[in-house]
């Protein structure tokens, strides 16, 4: 299987790149945006590989000499969350996920993934469109 170059994007702890060493999925160059310190650390100790990026809102599909084949993420959730005020876009977090929109459309990748909540079917279907 040939090695795939993977963006991370709100990246946490790398539980991306975990997933893709479970699947036996090998990785050529996996870049990732975080701003957490505690989570960079993690990541920066179980895989010291890694190319951190940070703040998403820095990262530019000029920055990728090699094609992303795999964009993965999952933006900050809280206003979506039924956990939560459900504020949707209104909630500055949010926001972020444009963002996400914004590297896909700059990167376009082969693949792209992204995660979220449970939510309100217009919202998934905003997310979704």
């Amino acid at each position: 299987m040939e090695k795939i170059n993977v963006l991370s994007l709100f990246d946490g702890i790398s539980c991306g790149h975990i997933a893709l060493d479970k699947a036996g999925i090998p990785i050529n160059k996996y870049y990732a945006s975080e701003t957490d310190k505690y989570a960079i650390k993690v990541t920066n100790k179980n895989y010291p590989e890694t190319i951190n990026l940070g703040d998403v809102t820095t990262v530019s599909g000029e920055l990728f000499t090699e094609k992303i084949d795999l964009l993965i993420g999952g933006s900050p959730c809280q206003g979506f969350s039924q956990a939560g005020k459900m504020k949707n876009f209104d909630d500055p977090r949010s926001k972020l996920f444009w963002e996400y929109v914004r590297i896909l459309q700059e990167v376009k990748p082969k693949y792209f993934l992204l995660e979220n909540v449970v939510m309100k079917q217009e919202w998934q279907d905003i997310i979704s469109e």
